[in-house]
């Protein structure tokens, strides 16, 4: 179980833990749409898993209505769970569907995923957690399809990946007329190379705006008569994370 200030997330049954750098998708993604001024702004979670993006948003923007859609019966039947014990029952319909398949009667202005990413790596005995971290079940071309498929013209596609994933993709969307217009990469400290990127992505052609997120810091602390430092969370993870994880 992990349990943010507005939600609870209860995952044991399912094979995506709550992690890090999700959360950071679900905090970061522009889910407010500012050319979005008098109507619901509909938007979709693609492989929901837990329901965590979904509820993340929905306290984010109370004028989401949010479709979240997933493959796994663990997986659908956990999101089911957490939806309907939150705040947030009542603007999230959780779907059990291949996203390939999924055919709905609307086209979403912004669409939110965290796909699985491994191609070549040795594959768990686990359906499940094949399912939810290698791309044979949603390869990139046919992720790419979808969302060009299910995003309205003046959309926005948020997606997380590690960086090399996210230059394969780029490439994909950019043939399918999709623009990366912004790019946060997190690293876990100063010293360490970027582990995972968010991208936003548009049909918009233009140079993406890039930004870094280090997600600790060193800080020094007095211990008796000595000085020793020691990793907290940075000010820019902290205030990012703030609505979100209790210990802040």
């Amino acid at each position: 179980m992990f349990s943010f200030k507005q939600f609870t997330i209860q995952q044991d049954r399912t094979a995506m833990k709550v992690c890090t750098d999700a959360c950071v998708l679900g905090a970061y993604a522009d889910v407010k749409g500012d050319e979005i001024t008098d109507r619901v702004i509909n938007l979709l979670d693609i492989g929901t898993g837990t329901g965590l993006l979904a509820l993340m948003v929905a306290q984010r923007n109370p004028m989401a209505s949010i479709d979240a859609v997933e493959v796994d019966d663990a997986a659908y039947s956990q999101a089911i769970q957490n939806v309907g014990a939150s705040p947030f029952a009542n603007r999230i319909q959780v779907m059990q569907s291949r996203i390939q398949d999924y055919r709905p009667a609307i086209r979403y202005d912004r669409i939110l995923t965290n796909p699985p990413f491994y191609t070549n790596h040795l594959r768990s005995p686990d359906a499940a957690v094949n399912r939810a971290l290698h791309t044979g079940d949603l390869p990139f071309p046919e992720l790419v399809e979808t969302v060009v498929r299910l995003m309205q013209p003046t959309g926005q596609w948020w997606v997380l990946l590690p960086p090399y994933e996210t230059d394969l993709l780029a490439e994909l969307a950019r043939k399918a007329g999709l623009y990366a217009f912004k790019r946060l990469s997190l690293r876990h400290n100063a010293q360490k190379p970027a582990f995972r990127v968010v991208s936003g992505y548009s049909y918009t052609e233009r140079n993406p705006e890039e930004e870094m997120l280090t997600i600790y810091e060193r800080a020094d602390v007095a211990d008796q008569a000595k000085s020793q430092s020691k990793e907290t969370y940075s000010s820019d993870f902290r205030a990012l994370l703030r609505d979100f994880y209790l210990i802040f």
